[in-house]
């Protein structure tokens, strides 16, 4: 978002935001992904009715629920959903509760490596490298969020059911330095067959793959338009 934001604000109205249980935001309870829905609706709200909207990772799945939930939302774009599935019978049943286990007993660097290894499914020697880099704390910081991000992802699948209901522009995408477990759920192939809205022909949805540096100009070059928009990222 630091390379990102100051790009489009040249052009766009940019909101960002904390999601609940990161950063400055409050984690009131109990929790359920209808009230992070809420919170998006309220920000396209305050943003004057209308957004574009962009999320990455769960947040990317939580923009795709948004628009699936009616809320006012004009283009999408979606940056590596965790659509992992569970191939391998690694992802127990009760993920969820097993990350709210280890929150409660104050195991935030656990939890962050469970969620990656557990849940997402990544190499190993992902959550290693990560512990070496500056990045780390901040995911243990965030770590409180984990269960809700499990929670917001489902069973890792592709909704089919609900993404042939998106009607709006969208574009997916990916980076060729991402774990091939997360790149393979951006395959263009899995995603069905939908019609842009006010068109008679049908569309899919456009699938990106991006070097990991330069992804933020192939989103740029998707939200230009020719008069001024609101953007939530989350």
């Amino acid at each position: 978002m630091q390379k990102l934001s100051p790009l489009l604000s040249k052009n766009f109205t940019v909101f960002t935001y904390d999601r609940r249980a990161r950063g400055n935001s409050g984690n009131i309870k109990p929790y359920s992904v209808e009230r992070e829905i809420e919170d998006i609706n309220a920000l396209i709200n305050l943003a004057g009715g209308s957004a574009h909207l962009f999320g990455i990772s769960s947040g990317a799945i939580l923009s795709l629920l948004a628009v699936t939930s009616g809320l006012n939302i004009q283009k999408l774009a979606l940056l590596e959903p965790p659509y992992v599935g569970n191939k391998h019978g690694r992802r127990s049943e009760n993920a969820e509760e097993q990350l709210k286990q280890m929150i409660a007993e104050g195991k935030k660097g656990a939890a962050a490596t469970f969620y990656l290894r557990k849940v997402i499914g990544v190499p190993a020697i992902v959550p290693f490298i990560l512990r070496l880099t500056p990045n780390w704390p901040k995911m243990k910081a965030n770590a409180n969020s984990l269960p809700y991000d499990a929670a917001v992802c489902g069973d890792f699948n592709i909704p089919t059911e609900q993404t042939v209901l998106v009607t709006i522009p969208t574009i997916v995408i990916d980076s060729e330095k991402s774990p091939k477990v997360l790149r393979d759920g951006m395959l263009f192939r899995q995603w069905p067959r939908h019609y842009q809205m006010g068109s008679e022909e049908p569309l899919k949805v456009q699938s990106t793959v991006c070097h990991q540096r330069y992804w933020y100009l192939y989103w740029w070059n998707f939200i230009t338009a020719k008069y001024r928009r609101n953007i939530c990222f989350h």
